[in-house]
């Protein structure tokens, strides 16, 4: 569900709309819009409580953030390797090429 379709539901709760009609309208379930309503009533947003439920970046913390905008982000044609022996001086330890790729 996007983001608009989320602020469309607070609006209509707001406007007085039946859970129902809205969910008819908009075509999604009536769980969805309770969801979205009880998320906006508790905690003020209308995003779901969960973010980030994938693969946890194995490089966060471990980057100095002046790395990663001096190496990789102002210079968008930086190849892997160079990247890898930045790192390896930097942390002090190897860094994989599949690695590098994956979080860049």
């Amino acid at each position: 569900m996007s983001g608009f379709q989320r602020g469309q539901i607070v609006c209509a709760c707001l406007a007085g709309t039946p859970l129902t009609k809205t969910a008819a309208v908009l075509g999604v379930s009536r769980a969805a819009v309770n969801k979205v309503v009880t998320a906006h009533t508790n905690r003020g947003k209308t995003s779901p409580a969960k973010k980030n439920s994938g693969r946890k970046p194995k490089l966060s913390g471990k980057i100095s953030p002046y790395f990663e905008e001096d190496c990789v982000k102002k210079n968008h044609k930086t190849t892997a390797a160079k990247v890898i022996v930045e790192l390896s001086i930097q942390l002090q330890s190897p860094v994989s090429t599949r690695t590098v790729r994956r979080e860049h």
